[in-house]
């Protein structure tokens, strides 16, 4: 049950999120000018996970889909401008591997039975209190653009305009969603009338 009135899904997807990302070392987009792809991997490979973990919300998936960016930027590191264009461009893999994950998993469950989702790992959630816990568990019924969107602000740090450019969405779409997975979140956590 949401503890009380005075607390809002916006602050409270933000400080679950932004704590998340303090745990994890900061921001996705920091980084020096010049990097080799060993570096990127190094100083972003754990955030990333993390980012599709959020999104797809099983750890072994999330790391393929971190691997898969990854491995696409190798075959474009020649056609690279500088090391903030590659880091845009693993966030956004990341967002659009998700995205596919998610798709394949929909296009699964209409041809079979449903099955089990597996629970998160205990590691996985242990830095967060039971608070912080269930917003995550709250974002992860939320559909997917939505969490995406909220995922993207709030631990990607991300402005508008940086989102609307990972997601392929116009900055408006950004703020509309925004709003709608607050209002949603809300809902969830508040639980049944």
């Amino acid at each position: 049950m949401w503890p009380g009135p005075e607390h809002n899904a916006e602050r409270s997807v933000e400080t679950t999120l932004t704590r998340l990302r303090a745990i994890d070392g900061g921001s996705i987009a920091e980084q020096p000018s010049r990097l080799t792809l060993e570096d990127l991997y190094r100083m972003h490979r754990m955030r990333l996970v993390r980012l599709a973990l959020l999104l797809v919300d099983e750890p072994a998936t999330a790391e393929d889909v971190v691997q898969e960016a990854f491995t696409g930027l190798h075959r474009h590191w020649s056609n690279l401008r500088d090391g903030a264009a590659a880091v845009g461009y693993l966030r956004t893999a990341v967002v659009n591997g998700s995205r596919s994950v998610l798709r394949r998993r929909k296009t699964a469950r209409d041809y079979t039975p449903p099955h089990a989702v597996n629970a998160r790992s205990a590691e996985s959630l242990a830095m967060l209190t039971a608070e912080h816990q269930a917003v995550v568990q709250a974002l992860s019924q939320l559909p997917p653009r939505q969490r995406e969107v909220l995922v993207l602000r709030y631990y990607g740090g991300l402005s508008e305009a940086e989102i609307a450019d990972a997601a392929g969405i116009s900055k408006g779409t950004v703020k509309s969603t925004a709003s709608r997975a607050l209002d949603a979140l809300q809902k969830i956590m508040a639980g049944p009338a």
